[in-house]
């Protein structure tokens, strides 16, 4: 599904997709009985609230299946940022621990969630670098892991470049000292297959608008035996780590974007993609010979990510001169400032051309 959604009839070429998905129509099928008709709280126990109890168990246990979960370690969350919230802040103040690792390259839902600890509970913070590809070096973590680290957290895919980090290794080496391990996930989920037990992760991120659900869809797994200090407090709902009356409509929004991403995987999507990126990369190395230079790694990324550089153009002028495309410069502009990326910048790049790449192909394509 691309080209095809009602959203981009008559636009530009989509290509922001790493940014955000257009709703599958099947998804906002989907959801629909449960803004409408379907309004019953799924904590009663008259028979208005059967049927969003039951879609609300069918969509938690729908996540769950994507990721190789069971269906009691899905946590629905109302943002990544949320989940990223819940997994490290959670993690840490239930532990008593008192420092935390993540890396430079890592989304700000974590990072600012790690100055926050910091600033306010005297946590110690250890940010490991990142190599020319963007890749956190195992040996790295070894040497800042200790008897006090609560948490480890790096991101499973980098949202600008595609870089997939070694999550299994990672979390290895994490194990063995008795520190969680969270990874976001939300670049990833649906783009590559993902099991939580074959990464040995115990907190894992989910988020729908990545994978053709709407905005506010998310999840958390949660290892069962994993403590966590909830993010909202009240009832008991989502085993009382998030409280508040569950947006059922959303819920079983992500449980439909979930069990297509399934079946798209199965289908053999990513190699899809994958061609067509590699196609876009050399119909752009055959036109502008020479100045084309690809960021971050060649093999081991996401399947729908391209980031370049362009010797001798500024990527917002680029897109700016080409209207018929819908694309972006990563991270790399904030409102307008054009500021060099601090993926690009940590991975050692010229800031010559650090505002120079664009990213995001569709995750799926059918035909």
């Amino acid at each position: 599904m691309t080209g095809g959604h009602p959203g981009l009839v008559g636009g530009p070429v989509y290509l922001d997709y790493n940014a955000t998905t257009p709703v599958d129509p099947r998804v906002a099928e989907a959801m629909l009985p449960h803004l409408t008709d379907l309004f019953g709280n799924p904590s009663s126990s008259h028979p208005y609230s059967a049927e969003p109890r039951a879609a609300l168990a069918g969509a938690r246990a729908e996540v769950a299946a994507l990721i190789g979960a069971r269906a009691d370690e899905i946590v629905f969350t109302g943002s990544g940022s949320e989940a990223d919230l819940l997994a490290v802040r959670g993690a840490v103040l239930a532990s008593g621990g008192s420092h935390v690792i993540t890396q430079v390259t890592e989304h700000s839902a974590v990072l600012e969630t790690c100055r926050a600890l910091e600033r306010l509970h005297g946590v110690r913070v250890t940010v490991l670098p990142v190599d020319g590809d963007g890749l956190v070096d195992p040996a790295a973590l070894a040497e800042g892991l200790d008897e006090e680290t609560a948490l480890v957290s790096v991101m499973a895919a980098n949202n600008e470049t595609g870089a997939l980090q070694r999550i299994a290794e990672l979390a290895a080496l994490a194990r063995k000292f008795g520190a969680l391990f969270h990874c976001d996930a939300a670049q990833a989920i649906g783009k590559i297959l993902l099991q939580v037990q074959e990464l040995g992760v115990d907190l894992l991120t989910v988020v729908g608008h990545k994978m053709y659900a709407p905005k506010g869809a998310a999840a958390l797994y949660v290892r069962n035996g994993v403590r966590l200090e909830p993010v909202v407090y009240g009832g008991g709902q989502e085993r009382g780590l998030r409280a508040g009356t569950e947006n059922v409509a959303l819920a079983v929004a992500l449980g439909a974007a979930a069990r297509i991403a399934a079946d798209e995987l199965a289908d053999g999507a990513p190699a899809r993609i994958a061609a067509l990126r590699d196609d876009l990369h050399q119909r752009l190395t055959a036109a502008l010979p020479g100045r084309v230079h690809l960021n971050g790694p060649e093999k081991n990324r996401l399947p729908n990510t391209l980031n370049v550089s362009i010797d001798g153009a500024l990527g917002h002028e680029l897109l700016a001169a080409t209207p018929e495309i819908a694309a972006s410069t990563g991270s790399a502009c904030h409102s307008g400032t054009h500021t060099p990326s601090p993926v690009l910048t940590a991975m050692g790049l010229d800031s010559a051309v650090l505002c120079a790449d664009v990213r995001g192909l569709p995750a799926r394509v059918r035909g």
